[in-house]
């Protein structure tokens, strides 16, 4: 029997992602912190973020292949990370509202050897203009709290965005097909990706 890809994550949105794409993993979360460094560019610190997350769980289970994700939201440059309360998920989702942004996520996939494979999928995201009910409306709601950016694409918020410019699942959390092809090229002994 294979012994499983590890994710380094306890994402729901990463976890039904891999599961609908019939790749075999367990959960392992990264006790990794996940604070940008001052002056840090969103790129520079989702890709890190990921990075560490590998790392750190590679140092419990170093023989194992090892999967983990960072997603952050940005706007001019401005990194809208998972919002601390109700006041902090209103002030990001005003700042989105009528607005394109980025959703980057950065995906490292370390091997037993200890090598670790690293790529980076931006998508865009428009926003049409948001009424402070319907932000209200939201924010009450309870779906901001755990998101990056203070929203979910597949929930509620569906239907605050315009456009979608790229991968769609990216802004769920995790670029599936870039993911997907990253493990089959690699060919893992651990990691089997349903045809």
């Amino acid at each position: 029997m294979r012994t499983p890809l590890i994710l380094a994550s306890i994402s729901p949105r990463r976890r039904q992602l891999l599961s609908e794409r019939g790749i075999d993993f367990e959960i392992v979360p990264s006790n990794a912190p996940e604070t940008p460094a001052p002056g840090e560019s969103p790129r520079d610190f989702a890709q890190r973020a990921a990075r560490e997350k590998v790392v750190e769980v590679a140092r419990r289970y170093p023989d194992r292949f090892i999967l983990g994700a960072d997603t952050v939201v940005t706007l001019d440059g401005i990194i809208f990370g998972k919002p601390m309360d109700r006041d902090d998920a209103r002030r990001m989702l005003r700042s989105l509202s009528g607005h394109r942004h980025f959703v980057l996520t950065a995906v490292a996939l370390r091997h037993p050897a200890g090598r670790v494979e690293e790529l980076l999928v931006e998508t865009e995201v428009e926003f049409r203009e948001l009424t402070e009910e319907e932000i209200e409306d939201y924010v009450e709601g309870g779906e901001p709290f755990d998101k990056a950016g203070a929203y979910a694409i597949q929930g509620a918020a569906g239907r605050f965005v315009r456009a979608v410019r790229g991968s769609y699942s990216n802004v769920i959390g995790l670029p599936i097909e870039e993911v997907a092809l990253l493990l089959q090229a690699r060919r893992p002994v651990q990691a089997r990706v349903a045809e």
